[in-house]
Formats: C-alpha cells, sequence, structure tokens
C-alpha cells in the first residue's frame, strides 16, 4: 500500500456491444456519448448491485468513467491498477491505449502518465472488457456456460469485479516486494523495481509491531530486481511461540519498505507473519507442530453482486463467520479470491487453500490461459502468511482424461512444479479430490451420507491406505507411479447436506435434512466421524453457504446460520484422534528443547 491514492469504484458510464462494433467504431476516442447506461463499479453486469442486472449473454462491454486531472510533480508517475476485469481488457485513456490484460482474477496496472493531456479538466478513462460466456478454455471456475445457472454452476461475473484506484509513484520504484518469513526469524525479501534506479540506489526495510522497531536492514540496488535477508532477533529467541503466526494467535508485524533512488524515494507499507508450513509423516505441520485441518468450502458468492463482495466489510464479516463456526480453515473455490479477504484471514487467523479456477476442456489455448493466470495468482498471494496450500487443479476439470493420458497428467504435474518454482514454501496438490500425479497431500472427496461408511473408509490406518489406492466417483485417487508415502490424507470435500425446501429439483445437495434437528444429527454424525478417523489430517465440509441451487450450505445465502453458531461449533471444534493431544505435546517439547 501506498500513501497517494484515489478510488475509481462508483459510478461509471456503461454500455453493451453485442455486435463487437466499438473498437471499429472507435467507442475508446468518441467520448461519452457512446455510453448510454451507468453501472454502479466494481460490480459485474449480471449482478443486481451493478444496477444492471441482467444475467444474459453479453460478451462484451464497454466502461467509462472521467479523471479529474492529478497534480503530478517532475519524477512522479500515474499508475491505474485493477484487481480484476473477467475475462479479457483493454484500457485507454484519452483514446490512447495503455494496456491490455487476459485473466478474470489476477490484478494488472498501467503507467498512464504519458497519455494525460495537460488541456484537458477531465481525462477519459476507457475499459473494454470481453467475456466470451460459452467459451470453455477460458478459467472460468463455476460460472454457467449454459444460458441459465443449474446444479452447481452460477450466475457469470464479467467485466471489472474487483477494486479500480489511481496511485502516483516516484518514475523509479517498486514494482512488488514478496516476503518469505519463517521460524528462524528470517526474512527473505525480493523486491522489483520499476524504472530505471541509480547506481546510489538502496532499499531499506524496517520491521515494527505496536510501533517499536524490531530489525532494520538496508540493501543495495544495482538492477532490476534485489534479494536480500532481514533477521529479527527477538523472533530468534523467542522460544514461547508469541511471535509466530497461527489461526489462534495471528500475530503479524508492521513492514515498511523505502527506496531511494538519487533525488527520488518510494515508500510501501506491507506485513509479515512469521510461521512454516510442512507436510510429515502422514502429517500437515505448522509451526513443527502436528496441526489438524478444520476447513470448510467457500464459494465466495453473494446474491447480489456474484463473484463480487458486496462491500469491504463483507469480506471481513466472512471470516468472522467461519471462525465462529469453529472451523481453523477455508478452502476457496474455484476463485482467486480478493487479497482482502486475504488480508483479514492474515489479520485474524484463518488457513487458506488457495485454488485456481479452472477451464472446462483440454486444449492448447486452454493450458497456456491456465498456466498464465495460474503464475500470476501464485506471484500476487505467496507473500500472505495464512496461505497453507496450493490447489491448480479441482477434480479433473480441463484434464477430463487425467487417469490415461500422459499428457494431461504432464499438465498437473507441470503445474505442481511450477508452483514450487514460485513458492517452494507451501505444499501443493496437483488434482484435488481424485486422480493425484504429484501432490504433497493426497485430497480425496467423498459425499457419501453415512458416518458409518466414512468410519469404514478412513477410521483407521489401514482402511486409509485402501481408501487412497481406491476409487471416488468412479475415479482412481491416485493416476501415477509416484509414491505417496507420508503425504497426509485430507477428505477435502464431504457433506453438502441439503436444508430446504424438500423434493423441489431446483435445490442442490448431496444429502437431504427436512427438519433442524435432522440437519444437526447428520452434520454430527459426519463430522465426528472424520474427526474419529485415526491418521487423517484435516477435512473441508460443503460449505459454508448457500449458493443459488445450491442449498447444502450451513448458512444461507444472506449468511444467516441454519444452526445456532454455539451448536456447529461445538461439534467442528470436538478433539480429533487423529492428532492425540500427547502427541501435540511432545511435538512443543521437542521445539522447546531445541531451541530452549
Amino acid at each position: 500500500m501506498r500513501e497517494r491514492w484515489t478510488d475509481l469504484t462508483g459510478v461509471w458510464r456503461f454500455a453493451y456491444d453485442d455486435d463487437d462494433a466499438g473498437l471499429a467504431e472507435r467507442w475508446f476516442g468518441d467520448g461519452p456519448e457512446r455510453f448510454d447506461r451507468s453501472i454502479q463499479v466494481p460490480y459485474p453486469p449480471e449482478s443486481k448491485l451493478s444496477g444492471i442486472h441482467d444475467p444474459t449473454f453479453h460478451p462484451v462491454l464497454w466502461y467509462q468513467r472521467d479523471l479529474e486531472t492529478p497534480a503530478i510533480a517532475d519524477g512522479e508517475r500515474l499508475l491505474l491498477h485493477f484487481g480484476a476485469v473477467d475475462y479479457r481488457a483493454s484500457i485507454w485513456l484519452n483514446g490512447q491505449h495503455v494496456v491490455d490484460h487476459e485473466g478474470g482474477h489476477t490484478p494488472f496496472s498501467a503507467d498512464i502518465t504519458d497519455a494525460i493531456d495537460p488541456a484537458r479538466d477531465q481525462q477519459s478513462l476507457v475499459v473494454r472488457a470481453e467475456d466470451r460466456p460459452t467459451d470453455v478454455s477460458q478459467p472460468r471456475g463455476k460460472q454457467a456456460w449454459a444460458a441459465e445457472p443449474s446444479r452447481i454452476w452460477y450466475h457469470r461475473t464479467s467485466g471489472i469485479w474487483q477494486p479500480v484506484w489511481l496511485e502516483i509513484a516516484p518514475a523509479t520504484r517498486l514494482g512488488d516486494v514478496v516476503f518469505t518469513a519463517d521460524l528462524t526469524g528470517d526474512i527473505d525479501v525480493q523486491v522489483t523495481i520499476d524504472g530505471q534506479p541509480s547506481a546510489a540506489a538502496t532499499v531499506e526495510v524496517t520491521i515494527t509491531r505496536d510501533g517499536e522497531v524490531y530489525a532494520s536492514h538496508t540493501a543495495s540496488v544495482s538492477g532490476p530486481t534485489a534479494a536480500f535477508r532481514v533477521s529479527v532477533p527477538a523472533v530468534q529467541r523467542d522460544h514461547t511461540g508469541a511471535f509466530t503466526w497461527r489461526p489462534d494467535s495471528p500475530t503479524l508485524f508492521d513492514a515498511n519498505v523505502v527506496l531511494r533512488a538519487g533525488d527520488l524515494t518510494d515508500t510501501v507499507h506491507s506485513y509479515v507473519g512469521f510461521r512454516r508450513v510442512s507436510v510429515r509423516d502422514n502429517r500437515f505441520v505448522l509451526n513443527r507442530n502436528p496441526y489438524f485441518q478444520r476447513l470448510v468450502l467457500e464459494q465466495g458468492y453473494w446474491p447480489e453482486s456474484h463473484l463480487a463482495a458486496p462491500d469491504a466489510d463483507a469480506l471481513r464479516r466472512e471470516v468472522e463467520l467461519i471462525k465462529e463456526l469453529g472451523f481453523n480453515g477455508v478452502r476457496i473455490h474455484q476463485k482467486v479470491e480478493d487479497p482482502r479477504f486475504l488480508y483479514w484471514c492474515d489479520r485474524l487467523g484463518l488457513l487458506v487453500w488457495g485454488e485456481m479456477a479452472n477451464a472446462h476442456e483440454f486444449s492448447d489455448l486452454a493450458v497456456d490461459r491456465l498456466t498464465r493466470e495460474w503464475a500470476e495468482a501464485v506471484r500476487r498471494d505467496r507473500s500472505h502468511p495464512c496461505i497453507v496450500a496450493w490447489v491448480p487443479l479441482n477434480e479433473s476439470w480441463g484434464v477430463p482424461e487425467i487417469a490415461t493420458s500422459p499428457r494431461q497428467q504432464s499438465v498437473a504435474t507441470g503445474l505442481v512444479h511450477l508452483t514450487k518454482a514460485l513458492d517452494p514454501t507451501r505444499p501443493v496438490i496437483s488434482n484435488d479430490g481424485w486422480e493425484h500425479t504429484e501432490s504433497d497431500i493426497v485430497s480425496i472427496h467423498d459425499y457419501t451420507p453415512s458416518g458409518a461408511v466414512l468410519r469404514d473408509s478412513y477410521g483407521d490406518p489401514d482402511a486409509m491406505r485402501s481408501a487412497v489406492d481406491g476409487v471416488a466417483f468412479g475415479r482412481k485417487i491416485l493416476v501415477s507411479d509416484r509414491p505417496h508415502v507420508g503425504c497426509p490424507v485430507v477428505i477435502s470435500e464431504f457433506g453438502g447436506l441439503s436444508f430446504g425446501p424438500s423434493g423441489d429439483d431446483k435445490w442442490f445437495g448431496y444429502a437431504v435434512a427436512d427438519t433442524a434437528e435432522n440437519f444437526r444429527e447428520q452434520f454430527e454424525d459426519l463430522v465426528t466421524a472424520l474427526l474419529d478417523a485415526r491418521g487423517l489430517a484435516g477435512f473441508c465440509y460443503t460449505q459454508l453457504t448457500d449458493t443459488l441451487q445450491e442449498n447444502n450450505g450451513l448458512l444461507t445465502a444472506e449468511r444467516e446460520p441454519k444452526l445456532p453458531l454455539a451448536v456447529i461449533r461445538e461439534i467442528v471444534t470436538r478433539s480429533s484422534r487423529s492428532i492425540p493431544q500427547e502427541l501435540v505435546a511432545a511435538a512443543r517439547q521437542r521445539a522447546r528443547s531445541r531451541y530452549g
């Protein structure tokens, strides 16, 4: 975050371009008369909050708004940022093209300084967004490519759906800052410099907490990138865990980063959390201790705004609700979530599995699109301490013949290695649910409605081994010869209990409860069965909220609980037989002996 920024969300002019004539007719330069409607940005036009509320097919969208001409000093630049535009975006200022971007879930920016017309009081900003509704080679996640949503597919989210803002920054500035903070008290810092740094350029990182300086380090910069380490002695000496990040104690340190290049100074503000995740001996390990993951599936969808959050407060409240329900983590499903949601997961303490929205065909184009956007997502989010696993593929979506196709297996395995090249600090799951090639966690989707069946499948180590060697939904769990000995097993989708109008085929769930008491009994039966399963490393319940016709949430679409929060919490937070308390105590004692 920089201090000098301007929010551009709000009312923009808007037009559909169903004939795709706008480029030839130069809508980007003809002024606002082309734009005959108004839209509330950043809500997609399919949604109610946008003011348009038209869910029918419109593949090309145009936006326009005027900008006040900013006061920019010599040596400063004006930067334009988009959080996300689905799916392909082209941007103009005063008729001058400034940037293109493809990928509906990842951010992009442009230096628009040279396109400013100083003779104008207002600068005209124009956005063209192209989102082909039936193009299944686009990474689209759960956005329906049929005219109407059905079963597990939802209304589309097209165009601008995350914030837009301006920033004033020096001509030579920090382009990217990546923090990797470990339990050792060391922070590995990578910075990217935009512009041409002078020979005397330096980067200074200062780590503080509650106003107290804990560390400061200055490094010389001679090119477009720099990498260095900042050591925080107080964390190195801490034997109590007071300075580490975990869900029950999400300790964060503020980080100020200052680039000095000649007479230019650029300052950005961020934060770091010291924690370590790993997998070992069939366990998920957080900060050297076995940790049982109690996750809930999060679609990140709101009835009035679709994939866009209705407001910033809703993102914080979502995290608070998940924690109040007793879960210690969340699996973001088929969406690269708004960074503001991840901020609250960092701040309030919630584990996150970061997942890519998948395409729904296998082709060279689909693989290229998925790979490029996934790499952007990992680079955007790898400094968040809350993220503890990466999931590039779900249920063989986009690789439907992965069981028998070496080429499709190579895509999944290649995504694992690409992810590890960008971020070697977190486990990666090649294909969540089944048909794993190389995965650090073996995740299984199992929607049996019976706790007894779950106990038979996962209740002891022998049953677990049989399950991993078996099938789910008719698909093998493992499709490669790579040994997965020692990999944790997580039931990453289960439950899906539908509690709502019965007998109505517009509702979708994997089992039906007809009363609140029956809903509680079934939920308790399933969760308790997995908590009793020795050797299981965690679970992810489907799902947090009702989403359109999927009425299988613990909360309604309006975020109202279907059972008292305390009832759900008591069930979710019961002790797991997988990680006995004496094992946790022994791990903590080993840590104290090693560092104390």
